[in-house]
């Protein structure tokens, strides 16, 4: 018999804490809108010395 009263108040919790979906989110509530600077300003300028840190080829990463 409290074999059966635990599996009730297990059930009754579990209910309890997921017996329903969470509400809706609204497309306009997933994305923020942030403001930022015009292209070309800011310390955003072509640096060669470091461009190679964004360099990608297959060939050189295979050591060819």
């Amino acid at each position: 018999m409290n074999e059966k009263l635990s599996v009730d108040a297990d059930a009754a919790a579990r209910r309890a804490r997921f017996g329903r979906l969470p509400g809706r989110i609204r497309p306009e509530d997933m994305a923020a809108e942030v403001e930022t600077a015009p292209a070309g300003a800011g310390g955003a300028a072509h640096n060669p010395e470091n461009s190679w840190k964004f360099y990608s080829c297959l060939a050189l990463d295979l050591g060819l």
